[in-house]
């Protein structure tokens, strides 16, 4: 049986994917800060028969992509498919938002996943085989004020997969990024979005976990490079590249208002 390794796998998108991964027979590895909640997951899915090994870990501290990899390679275990799908938001003016917080968005979003990425492909070119799958964001596509610094970490991952998957194009090694819209996860709470424009439904449709996580695996399997689920977010990002900038950045200003 195959591993797929997943971060953020205690909550949301992450623990959905686990899900469906478990569903299609694929050994774990979750890798998450809540050790509890990780348990309880855990226990859950050996009952489908699957091998889940969990790994309590802060991925957005320093050399967490290194700690994480070392202690991977040290239960010699290998990994077939990793998910770099840990990651969070914030909300406010860039003059106003906590530095401390946006340090940390920036080495989960961006140093950690480019560093299990980094570590894990090595061992996966040398097996002819494995898959990587990303999570970005229909906000890869646009500027976001007053998100600013989330909205650039997620244009990095697109940017980035992209770049990788055309690298490794003659290998056996597929790269995806998953760019979801608006999603009903624990995401709007932690960025302080919860009551936003964005996520009142009434401008946009909201996904739930699920579908955005059958979407990402289904694209993964393919081998799609970019996999955006819901057809007016695939409009929208399309739609954003012929914008002229005053306008998406009003737009996305308008989406980040709250609602009464």
């Amino acid at each position: 049986m195959e591993t797929a390794l997943i971060t953020g796998a205690s909550s949301g998108i992450g623990l959905e994917l686990a899900k469906i991964f478990a569903a299609h027979k694929y050994n774990l590895i979750l890798v998450a800060r809540r050790e509890e909640r990780l348990r309880e997951i855990a226990q859950e899915l050996t009952s489908q028969d699957v091998q889940v090994h969990i790994i309590p870990s802060d991925l957005s501290e320093a050399d967490a992509s290194q700690k994480l990899f070392d202690e991977v390679q040290k239960r010699a275990i290998p990994v077939d498919i990793l998910v770099n799908n840990a990651g969070f938001g914030l909300e406010g003016p860039f003059l106003e938002t906590d530095w401390e917080k946006e340090d940390k968005m920036i080495r989960l979003n961006i140093l950690t996943l480019t560093g299990l990425t980094k570590y894990f492909i090595p061992p996966m070119i040398k097996r002819s085989k494995g898959k990587i799958l990303n999570v970005a964001s229909t906000a890869a596509f646009l500027p976001g004020p007053f998100m600013s610094v989330y909205y650039a970490s997620k244009a990095y991952v697109l940017s980035f997969s992209r770049a990788l998957a055309y690298e490794l194009k003659d290998t056996d090694i597929t790269v995806s990024v998953l760019c979801p819209g608006p999603t009903k996860t624990e995401f709007q709470d932690r960025a302080g979005v919860q009551n936003s424009a964005l996520f009142s439904g009434k401008r946009m449709p909201i996904s739930t976990a699920r579908v955005v996580a059958q979407a990402g695996f289904d694209g993964l399997m393919k081998g799609k490079t970019v996999i955006i689920p819901g057809f007016l977010n695939k409009i929208g990002a399309v739609g954003s590249r012929f914008s002229p900038s005053s306008i998406t950045n009003r737009m996305v200003e308008d989406l980040h208002r709250p609602v009464s």
